[in-house]
């Protein structure tokens, strides 16, 4: 069982290392030619409400809900009934949000002042982000129809073309560097460009599995009312989370030009780990314990669920204290060029070091919440969502508040504070109700496990505070030095964390297999 996960994690996290790979060109590029200006606040706004929308829906209720309901079906019935649900749902779905997506842009006005009511003090960025919303908002209707199609393409094992799907966006908006890097409008062009392509790229794959029917709408059909029926309780505990977002960018763009430009970039660098590894595992149990659930094996379920904490242990814990403890050299490395002056590399730094303590948390969350979803239980983490999420949007507004009294040039580092706040306290409730339920049972070895993940931390983290240096070094650095100079931290770091592994008895057979000690 494991040894499949890990087979089915590696191919995600490898493919997905390539697009986070042409992400960190993408933010480059982006970070050269626009810096953290009005322009580039307005592009990242308007790129970020269909994202909104992306997160709520498709890679949150919709992805959450259609996965275990289509692996009962492909699990328990014929292929026959498998295509069946393909044609109602991909009709069906495709429906609705061709309404939704021309509601979005003719209420772009509307919603670039709900994203963004800072905005209204620059009267040309408000009419720019409008714009530039009219462009990207119909991706949310592609990139749904995506997720739709590799969570049946992921339910059949292929991994690979979904987890692939990402890089044609990163591609797009390179792209527009050799067509006219100096206009965002060409930015907004591309992601529309890159939603078509990236829908088609499912396409050929789904038809040679046997598994592109003609789409029919068909509301009243008993497995589209399931999905919708498991859909509201997750719709409700991702739309606290957009809330919640949706809060956070509003109140940058109160705080100044560049604040919604420096959290996007610090927050893209905390997302580097976080998609290669923990999505990654997240995305590949999901099948498994689905399949897990409707065999009614819990053991195996619940080996799943321990495989993959101690998993994202071993890879989560050392890249959150480099976030941490690199963050200045990081971000001066991959951003620090061009029109991104030494005053954005400053405050994209601080934000970096708040998303970089939660990022266990954030982690924990994409592990443990498809122990839920797998079971079709859609109410216990929507309540614990909505619990941590409305503690952390206190936590925005007071800090948001006490900022602003204090006139703090940092004050866009408590809204990163409250994201982090929130993704931990989530991921400690949802590990504690496994625990408690008996759904999740601990296998043997984890308190040898964490000795040695204790002294390899310590170690890596000794060795990077040694070599690391000051931010101003870098700064004062050329751009080949600092890249070069990262090389190196970067591989003593991985080689110090991995050889006090190795000296400590731990090997990669530990993790083929239900862990057993």
């Amino acid at each position: 069982m494991s040894k499949s996960l890990l087979k089915s994690s590696g191919v995600v996290s490898l493919l997905t290392l390539l697009s986070r790979l042409l992400g960190f060109v993408r933010e480059i590029m982006l970070a050269t030619a626009f810096g953290a200006g009005a322009a580039m606040d307005a592009f990242l706004v308007a790129l970020m409400i269909p994202n909104f929308g992306r997160r709520m829906f498709a890679e949150g209720a919709f992805s959450q809900a259609f996965v275990p309901v289509f692996t009962e079906v492909k699990t328990t019935g014929s292929h026959d009934d498998a295509r069946d649900m393909v044609a109602v749902v991909l009709g069906t779905l495709g429906g609705v949000l061709s309404i939704v997506t021309v509601i979005g842009c003719l209420g772009a006005p509307a919603l670039v002042w709900l994203f963004a009511s800072g905005f209204t003090a620059d009267p040309a960025q408000n009419a720019l982000g409008t714009e530039l919303l009219r462009w990207t908002f119909p991706y949310l209707m592609f990139i749904s129809l995506t997720s739709m199609a590799g969570g049946v393409l992921n339910a059949y094992g292929k991994f690979a073309v979904p987890a692939f799907t990402p890089v044609i966006l990163n591609v797009c908006l390179i792209a527009t560097a050799f067509i006219d890097a100096n206009s965002v409008q060409v930015l907004a062009y591309a992601v529309f460009v890159a939603g078509i392509l990236q829908f088609a790229f499912q396409l050929p794959l789904m038809a040679k599995l046997k598994l592109l029917p003609k789409p029919r709408w068909a509301w009243g059909d008993g497995r589209v009312k399931r999905i919708v029926t498991l859909m509201v309780p997750v719709m409700i505990g991702s739309s606290v989370a957009q809330i919640s977002l949706l809060l956070n960018t509003n109140l940058s763009t109160h705080i100044g030009s560049g604040s919604v430009s420096w959290l996007y970039y610090a927050n893209r660098l905390m997302e580097f780990p976080l998609g290669i590894f923990s999505i990654a595992v997240g995305t590949a149990i999901l099948p498994a314990l689905s399949a897990q659930h409707a065999k009614k094996t819990p053991e195996a379920f619940s080996a799943t669920l321990d495989w993959s904490l101690r998993v994202i242990l071993l890879i989560g814990l050392p890249a959150a204290l480099g976030l941490c403890l690199l963050a200045g050299p990081l971000v001066s490395t991959v951003y620090g060029h061009g029109a991104f002056t030494a005053q954005d590399v400053r405050m994209t730094t601080w934000a970096l070091w708040a998303y970089g303590a939660g990022f266990m948390g954030f982690s924990f969350v994409k592990v443990l919440v498809p122990g839920f979803y797998a079971r079709q239980e859609t109410k216990t983490p929507v309540r614990f969502a909505i619990i941590s999420l409305v503690i952390g949007m206190a936590l925005s507004l007071a800090l948001f508040v006490y900022a602003k009294l204090l006139a703090f040039e940092g004050a866009h580092v408590g809204l990163a504070i409250s994201t982090s706040l929130t993704a931990c306290i989530n991921g400690a409730l949802l590990f504690w109700r496994l625990k408690r339920d008996g759904i999740y049972r601990s296998q043997p070895g984890w308190g040898l496990f964490w000795l040695r993940l204790i002294a390899a931390n310590l170690a890596m983290g000794a060795a990077v505070l040694w070599l690391a240096g000051d931010l101003a070094s870098w700064l004062a650095a050329g751009e080949w030095a600092r890249g070069g100079r990262m090389l190196v931290l970067i591989g003593v770091a991985m080689a110090v964390y991995f050889g006090v592994l190795a000296a400590s008895g731990l090997r990669a057979r530990h993790f083929r297999a239900a862990p057993r000690g």
